[in-house]
């Protein structure tokens, strides 16, 4: 098949698990749930001692004892390799994850970190859609800096409206012998993966990729959708390591690359959610007066959820309300801030007695590539669904 390295995309040999419990295997994308403790404590007790991609990952709720954490990540990935995932494919996985919003379909390959560039100005193939913060790299950086394994829950999006790469593959090996297919703990779905290893199929993926890439102008081939500080930690990992490298042995390293899932925007089970904000230990008159200070003439609704009731207000854009926040945040510094997927969970924390929570609503995900084209979005400013629908950890790939 034609060399993909020019658009940064690379044939990945692709570990799996063998003889295992493939919904015990899988486990949701580390950063959601991230002011529900209670989530994790039932995940790890549904899986139990079952191998599970859980003990692959640092959930952000735990990211305070990451120090302590951190180690136990790498040994289970060194007691994995040898015992569990010994099912290996070079090529690429077609999924097909099904959820309350129909069935997401998607690709996994591996991009490379060199084609990645965060930077607010980038016009890299593979750009972030919004804000970095870069306090959250860090501490992923710790966890690939000495991984064996990457494991990773990055979903990319590809903008292909006439459905040239993806669909096609899903019509062809829908009916075929999956990879795995399992349905998902705490509500998460269902979850297939079809190996996409015939030479043909290998070309049409090539052949329309690179058609992708000739039509995009100044747009990226591939947004980062879901993970971006789980990509700009990879990245930072790699120049890292990189700097220790000949520049042939820069060339064919394999944490050069990261494994990712591209879906298409197109994808009818593909929707966009708010990600709202919650607050603790605000003072929300003080808030208040501060938001209705910046309020601009645009509609953008926002709710306003305390324990005395809701208040709506208005012409708050998340590019005007997210630099509000953060001037708040800065001038009270016993506040904290939390972002929080669902109406209903961030509606409850809302309501708790030092909260108080500010309900956005959703992008128009047609509207992404055309932003992102002139510089990322505010961070936080969309949700690919809601968290039971984010991406579920399962293909794996050595790094080392």
């Amino acid at each position: 098949m034609t060399d993909l390295s020019s658009i940064g995309v690379l044939v990945p040999d692709i570990l799996l698990p063998t003889g295992c419990d493939a919904a015990k295997w899988a486990c949701i994308a580390c950063d959601q749930y991230t002011s529900q403790e209670d989530y994790w404590r039932q995940t790890d007790r549904l899986v139990g001692e079952a191998p599970s991609t859980l003990r692959l990952v640092l959930p952000e709720v735990y990211l305070a004892d990451a120090d302590a954490r951190i180690p136990k990540i790498h040994d289970a990935m060194r007691a994995y390799a040898q015992s569990v995932l010994t099912t290996s494919i070079h090529g690429f996985v077609l999924t097909a994850r099904t959820t309350r919003s129909g069935c997401r379909k998607g690709l996994m390959l591996a991009v490379d970190l060199e084609q990645y560039d965060y930077a607010p100005g980038s016009v890299s193939r593979v750009r972030a859609t919004e804000g970095t913060i870069l306090s959250r790299i860090p501490p992923r950086m710790k966890v690939r800096q000495d991984a064996l394994l990457e494991c990773p829950h990055i979903m990319l999006l590809l903008n292909d409206k006439e459905r040239t790469l993806i669909e096609p593959l899903y019509e062809k090996l829908r009916s075929t012998p999956p990879l795995y297919d399992a349905e998902l703990l705490q509500d998460c779905g269902h979850l297939t993966g079809w190996a996409v290893q015939a030479q043909e199929d290998l070309e049409a993926v090539s052949n329309a990729l690179i058609a992708l890439d000739e039509t995009r102008q100044d747009a990226p081939l591939f947004a980062v959708g879901d993970g971006n500080h789980s990509l700009a930690s990879a990245r930072a990992a790699w120049l890292a390591l990189k700097a220790t490298l000949s520049p042939a042995q820069a060339a064919v390293h394999p944490a050069r690359w990261a494994l990712c899932e591209v879906v298409n925007l197109y994808d009818d089970a593909l929707s966009f959610a708010p990600i709202h904000r919650v607050l603790r230990g605000a003072d929300v008159p003080a808030l208040v007066r501060a938001l209705e200070a910046g309020r601009t003439g645009a509609q953008a609704p926002v709710t306003l959820v305390t324990p005395q009731g809701d208040k709506q207000l208005t012409g708050l854009p998340i590019d005007v309300l997210q630099p509000i926040l953060d001037a708040y945040l800065q001038e009270h510094p016993s506040a904290s801030i939390d972002y929080v997927h669902g109406d209903e969970a961030a509606r409850q924390l809302g309501r708790q007695e030092d909260g108080c929570a500010l309900l956005l609503t959703v992008l128009s995900k047609y509207d992404l590539f055309p932003s992102i084209a002139r510089g990322p979005l505010p961070r936080k400013s969309f949700s690919m669904g809601e968290a039971q629908e984010k991406r579920c950890y399962f293909e794996c790939r050595r790094i080392r």
